[in-house]
């Protein structure tokens, strides 16, 4: 399975519905509706054999990357 994102690709973060209190959900909160640029990504593969994609992304308001996972973006169309 191919990666979601390109590196220079513009983002939004957004929630992911399932995620309910968990401490992801909190550490993500402060960024969501946030904008940003893909810099880099890298992918898991467990030994289940699933590929698990992550986005090192720097927010458009500041210099500051954060990396997050597949499900926590999503693209923006121009």
């Amino acid at each position: 399975m191919p990666a979601a994102y390109e590196i220079g690709q513009s983002v939004m973060i957004s929630p992911v519905s399932d995620q309910g209190s968990s401490l992801r959900a909190s550490i993500l909160q402060p960024y969501v509706g946030q904008t940003g640029v893909i810099k880099d990504y890298y992918w898991i593969e467990p030994p289940t054999g699933d590929v698990f994609y992550l986005y090192t992304v720097r927010l458009s308001d500041s210099e500051k990357e954060i990396v997050l996972y597949e499900d926590e973006l999503t693209q923006i169309t121009k």
